[in-house]
């Protein structure tokens, strides 16, 4: 038995929460996974996972393993990373946390130029708008927009600064009431975005407590229902653009004071970081600095 590569299954079937997942991802069978992750269990002489129809859960002992597995993997990781810094030459997969509107808004452009550029990184990227721990779930770049200071175990450098805008169609604005000040919008469809830490309370000038018909995980999605006349967002800038660009958008209360956030590329504080992260990031710093 492999034993490395059996824990190396082991880790992948957590994170991705069944075999089939890891099976087609790796393009091997369900079972070879199963008896590799069983083969470690007889070394071990324990039960890592139970299984059933529904799926598989850790035991208790499967838990602690699970961590000591991950960190055997960050050292192994950081062992190439060494030997890849020697002789600085990016390659291999790198695994990347974006959010899914800045992914689909700016982040595709600018990694398929990476790609060009480096040929030789294969790039495994997700995207959520959900906050997942990075080292927890295997990445190696994440994208976090945040006015506070990062955890020590986390490098953030800092891409670029982007603004909140309120945004309203403009049937929206020629059929309903006329806004002026920031209270005005308590008497508004005002829409809520799922993970916004304020929840329904806009940060403009002392702040405002909002309510509507539409809360929802997506930015993208609110955007259309913005544009269809339905209500009003408090959408980031890299979402607005496109609509207050061809017309589908207005701004609201344009000089009304809001946080400015900054992007961040996010990446655990290893001792070796790897040249293929280095680049990627060297690459967004230009990228977003030409923007």
């Amino acid at each position: 038995m492999d034993k490395l590569r059996a824990i190396n299954l082991f880790v992948r079937v957590v994170d991705a929460g069944s075999f089939t997942a890891v099976a087609d991802e790796l393009n091997v069978t369900t079972s070879m996974i199963s008896k590799e992750i069983r083969r470690l269990e007889e070394a071990l002489g324990v039960r890592l996972l139970h299984r059933s129809t529904r799926g598989q859960q850790l035991t208790p002992i499967g838990e602690g393993y699970l961590q000591r597995c991950r960190e055997l993997l960050i050292s192994m990781d950081d062992a190439d990373a060494y030997v890849q810094h020697m002789q600085s030459n990016p390659k291999g997969k790198l695994r990347i946390n974006a959010p899914m509107a800045l992914g689909i808004t700016d982040l595709s452009r600018m990694f398929s130029a990476y790609m060009k550029a480096f040929p030789d990184v294969e790039l495994d990227i997700h995207l959520g708008d959900e906050s997942l721990d990075l080292i927890e779930h295997g990445f190696d770049l994440g994208f976090r927009a945040s006015s506070q200071r990062f955890d020590s175990s986390y490098i953030g450098k800092p891409l670029t600064r982007f603004q909140y805008q309120v945004c309203a169609s403009p049937d929206y604005l020629a059929t309903h009431t006329r806004i002026s000040k920031v209270a005005d919008l308590k008497r508004h469809n005002c829409f809520v975005y799922s993970y916004f830490r304020g929840g329904n309370h806009w940060p403009l000038n002392e702040g405002v407590t909002i309510a509507g018909t539409l809360k929802v995980n997506s930015t993208l999605f609110m955007r259309q229902v913005i544009e269809d006349g339905l209500g009003i967002g408090f959408l980031p800038s890299f979402v607005a653009r496109e609509g207050l660009q061809n017309g589908k958008l207005k701004e609201i209360l344009p000089r009304t004071e809001r946080p400015e956030l900054t992007l961040y590329a996010l990446y655990p504080n290893r001792r070796f970081v790897q040249p293929k992260l280095l680049s990627c990031i060297e690459f967004l710093q230009g990228w977003f600095a030409g923007k």
